[in-house]
């Protein structure tokens, strides 16, 4: 007698079934993937626009059967605003890059979270320009090497690398605002779970929800993707702590 087969893995519906164009390692795929099961486990992909941001993270139009709109860079958390009130019957998400939110586009990010807008963002901090040669970011690690800061960050010329989740959880429109990471399974379900919650304050109409990525750039730090995850660990995690920053539904319960 065979064997029964017995499924333990099955794709999202709402994931465009097609090669990647991220590099080894890259774990933009892994947030893709938890987006489009939050979406589709919440049954909003046909209701949902996404609004993509310049970086590395503007192709994710390419890989999530939505609606989407790609915002000018630092201007998601704009279009994505103006979508909202344009239809506020659509489930409006906005995905960034930390160059993209903390750098050209902290001021649009900071506005929209403290009026609380009805929105949901995800953050993905990989401490790098990951598309545009491997720059400086705002949360580049303190002696990380970059293209700009060869000799790696200095804290007295660069100053320290922000902590993004810290500051937008302290907005009085903020309802949702938490740090996951990737870098392996327990932590994967901590982030899905996550950006499902942040989803739900949307639906509920509590505000606003904010997820920050840790995540990975093999290539421009020049690190196999092996040590490149090690690094999230080691590295990242110390600085940037994971955990829930702000939960507004849960101090009202």
């Amino acid at each position: 007698m065979q064997p029964q087969e017995k499924l333990v893995f099955k794709p999202s519906e709402v994931l465009v079934d097609r090669p990647t164009h991220y590099c080894p390692g890259c774990q933009h795929g892994t947030a893709h993937r938890i987006v489009a099961e939050c979406l589709e486990e919440l049954g909003l992909a046909e209701n949902a626009v996404c609004i993509g941001s310049i970086g590395c993270s503007v192709f994710i139009y390419n890989y999530l059967k939505v609606d989407a709109v790609e915002a000018p860079h630092g201007r998601a958390p704009a279009v994505a605003t103006g979508a909202k009130r344009a239809r506020p019957d659509k489930f409006v998400f906005a995905y960034q890059g930390d160059g993209d939110l903390a750098s050209i586009g902290l001021a649009e990010i900071m506005h929209a979270a403290n009026r609380g807008e009805r929105i949901s963002i995800i953050f993905v901090n990989n401490t790098v320009y990951g598309m545009t040669g491997g720059q400086m970011a705002p949360t580049t690690m303190i002696g990380q090497a970059t293209t700009t800061c060869p000799a790696g960050r200095c804290e007295d010329k660069e100053g320290m690398p922000m902590k993004m989740a810290e500051i937008i959880s302290q907005l009085g429109g903020t309802a949702y605002c938490a740090r996951v990471a990737v870098n392996n399974v327990g932590n994967i379900a901590k982030a899905k779970k996550a950006v499902k919650k942040a989803f739900e304050v949307q639906l509920n109409g509590q505000g606003f929800g904010f997820v920050e990525f840790l995540a990975t750039c093999p290539t421009n730090w020049k690190m196999t993707p092996i040590d490149a995850n090690k690094r999230i660990e080691e590295e990242m995690i110390p600085y940037f702590p994971l955990g829930v920053f702000k939960d507004r539904t849960a101090e009202e319960e």
